[in-house]
């Protein structure tokens, strides 16, 4: 009986450290205003996205979020939310105007804890673009242990990439 209790304290710590979804949007964005936009993908934009990506689109339904400073958009942030192994994880891309990574962030991951990548190796996006490189292949290290966690997260890079592409970059 007692044992429970002391893991579920255990386990507490490290799912709290996750920020919540305004909290990744300021690490992210600091000191610029925010803006929610939603996005119906036609058929036409979604097959592009899935082949710009490489990757399955869950849905043609998207929301971002559009950074501004002083009326300039300084990036978009897209949160995606997939399966790992069994459970979901939700992850915050940042993409900057370019259409370079800026940050990833978890806020949510519902696997077991010590399938959670580590900072250091999330920092490996940061400034990628989407090419034939952003993979496991590439110029991803693959995660010891994690293996799906790198996958999934990958992939979410890719498609958020992806969906930046078409959303702001082909549609000027």
């Amino acid at each position: 009986m007692i044992r429970v209790p002391v893991l579920l304290a255990l386990s507490l710590p490290l799912f709290a450290a996750l920020p919540t979804t305004q909290e990744a949007l300021a690490l992210a964005f600091p000191g610029a205003q925010l803006a929610r936009k939603e996005f119906v993908l036609s058929e036409a934009q979604a097959g592009r996205v899935k082949g710009l990506a490489g990757v399955e689109v869950p849905g043609r339904w998207t929301v971002a979020y559009e950074a501004r400073r002083n009326g300039t958009l300084v990036g978009v942030g897209f949160f995606d939310t997939h399966r790992v192994r069994t459970l979901n994880e939700t992850l915050l891309v940042a993409v900057s105007p370019e259409g370079r990574v800026l940050r990833v962030e978890a806020v949510a991951f519902r696997e077991p804890a010590e399938y959670l990548a580590k900072e250091a190796w999330v920092k490996q996006f940061e400034g990628k673009a989407l090419d034939p490189q952003l993979s496991l292949k590439g110029a991803i290290r693959p995660l010891s242990g994690a293996t799906l966690t790198a996958h999934a997260m990958t992939d979410a890079a890719r498609r958020c990439l992806a969906l930046h592409q078409v959303l702001y970059r082909e549609a000027k």
